[in-house]
């Protein structure tokens, strides 16, 4: 795995570049204005040092004009002295100049020539205190001049002439040398110069990748999140702190959008549980109304009919002595017999039919005993071997585990037997229904799996409506499955429905608690939940 480029590295190496090229623009400058500065102090010293060398020349030069011979020599001695005294403080600024490190070229020049005049003027000294009785032909001639003087003299100021020149050349050494450091300065400050454009263009543009980009695409994110978009994820492959961010920010996206689309299934449905609560309202104030409306007409066919049978006992008796052959023979008497009988069953039929109407409508939470899963399925499945469209389709039962649960077992055996009959009629010949049983946590999960017809999406979102129906044998009420969600409702479990497609089939899971809560559902606990025969119908076709 490749090592994440932090950010903070990132921002580091362009930190370093920037104080790297400030630094080098900052010395190339400081370079220059140290050797514009050392230059300065050079000039300025060498300067106090020539003008000190002329003033030595000028000295030794002397009047131009002959003077008093008397004195002159006298003179001449204080001009010695005086030139003395001005090479020694020559020698203290030369000294303070190489100390400094102001010299071009070390001082070693102006030290051997300054050595060279001290000598010269120490013999000076002692030509003048031993020099003889002057011949006629020199008494006018000034005392540097004359020819035991002149040789010594003329050394002196070859050596103040040379000196001067080697302080004029250190001058113009400096300034050369100068020069050519404020030159390579400048080369150098223009080069850090374009460095630092380069650099900052540079930067510029790798800081809108590593930063600027992904702070765009993470702000375009969060206002997709904020209009409701959690569909489409920030892809980030800057490999850094930005990019960890993005993947959290997607993650939180993903769960955040899990979460709201699970509300919005829980919406949904709470919203068709509210439908199909107030619908089994009307349904049950229909229920009941139809019943009580019929059932006394009922009562009265039921009651005139055998009173009907009594009174016509005698004439059935002499019916049934007449005559073979005759119109009120024992042929006559049976037709009326099986009439009234018939009219006496239908009644009682009908009215078991409103009895159940009365129950449907009837609140109230049933009895839940302990109830064997298992012998409850095979029991219904014995029974549904037996109906017509049965007929050469398996139903396969295969029990995990022995399980018995808190349940009302009429009302359960009333789904059972509607989810294998709906299963049954939405398969051909040679189908295959397979029944599983096993726990899931603290509830029984019983699967009808079916290679039936199978379901469309919207088939599937109203499967558990009322009255809704896509039965193929067209006889379906719509109630089947409605009813069911309300029984396994009304014992805190849940029936879910779920196919790949028309032609795929189907299965239906429902799931109920091992233990009862001693609380039904708040919504089905309004509406009344019947022990009655399952409605064909309510399966896709």
């Amino acid at each position: 795995m490749a090592r994440p480029r932090r950010l903070r590295y990132k921002l580091m190496l362009g930190l370093g570049l920037v104080v790297g090229s400030i630094l080098l623009l900052v010395a190339g400058t400081l370079f220059g204005i140290r050797a514009y500065t050392t230059t300065v102090r050079t000039t300025e010293i060498k300067m106090i040092e020539l003008e000190l060398v002329s003033s030595l020349v000028e000295i030794l030069k002397g009047p131009d004009q002959p003077t008093n011979p008397i004195t002159e020599a006298t003179e001449f001695e204080q001009s010695l002295q005086s030139v003395e005294t001005k090479l020694e403080e020559f020698r203290k600024i030369n000294d303070s100049t190489i100390a400094l490190g102001l010299d071009p070229d070390g001082g070693d020049l102006e030290r051997g020539l300054v050595g060279q005049l001290e000598g010269h003027l120490k013999k000076l000294h002692d030509a003048i205190k031993n020099r003889p009785q002057d011949d006629e032909a020199e008494v006018t001639v000034p005392v540097r001049l004359k020819k035991h003087v002149k040789p010594h003299y003329d050394e002196a100021r070859r050596c103040t002439e040379h000196l001067r020149l080697a302080v004029i050349d250190d001058i113009q050494t400096g300034i050369k040398q100068s020069n050519r450091v404020i030159g390579r300065t400048i080369w150098v400050v223009r080069i850090a110069t374009f460095w630092a454009i380069v650099l900052t263009l540079t930067l510029l543009f790798y800081f809108r990748v590593w930063m600027f980009q992904p702070i765009r695409q993470l702000q375009a994110g969060i206002s997709r999140v904020h209009g409701g978009d959690f569909e489409h994820p920030i892809k980030l492959e800057s490999g850094d702190e930005l990019q960890e961010l993005a993947d959290e920010f997607n993650a939180m996206t993903a769960r955040l959008g899990a979460t709201y689309a699970d509300l919005a299934r829980q919406v949904n449905e709470r919203s068709r549980q509210l439908v199909r609560s107030e619908r089994m309202v009307s349904v049950g104030f229909l229920a009941a109304g139809v019943a009580h409306e019929i059932n006394n007409p009922l009562a009265s066919i039921l009651f005139c009919s055998e009173a009907l049978e009594r009174r016509l006992q005698d004439v059935l008796d002499e019916m049934n002595g007449a005559p073979a052959g005759s119109h009120s023979g024992p042929a006559e008497a049976e037709v009326l017999t099986r009439y009234l009988k018939m009219i006496q069953q239908e009644a009682l039929r009908c009215k078991e039919i409103t009895h159940k109407l009365l129950d449907f409508s009837r609140t109230g939470e049933k009895k839940r005993d302990a109830t064997d899963l298992g012998a409850l399925v095979r029991g219904v499945i014995e029974v549904a071997s037996l109906l017509p469209n049965c007929r050469a389709k398996n139903i396969s039962f295969e029990p995990k585990e022995y399980i018995v649960a808190q349940v009302n077992s009429q009302d359960l055996k009333s789904v059972i037997l509607n989810m294998i009959v709906n299963a049954l009629d939405s398969m051909d010949e040679g189908g295959r229904l397979s029944i599983t049983l096993r726990t899931v946590g603290d509830q029984a999960e019983l699967a009808f799996t079916d290679t039936g017809c199978g379901m469309t999406a919207d088939v599937l979102e109203n499967i558990f409506e009322p009255f809704f129906t896509r039965s193929r044998t067209g006889k379906g009420t719509g109630l089947g499955l409605f009813i069911s969600h309300q029984i396994i409702d009304q014992h805190g479990g849940t029936i879910q429905a779920a196919s790949q497609g028309p032609g795929f089939g189907s299965t239906f899971t429902v799931n109920v608690p091992l233990h009862d809560s001693g609380t039904g559902n708040a919504e089905s606990g309004s509406n009344p939940e019947p022990v009655m025969l399952p409605f064909p119908g309510a399966k896709a076709a």
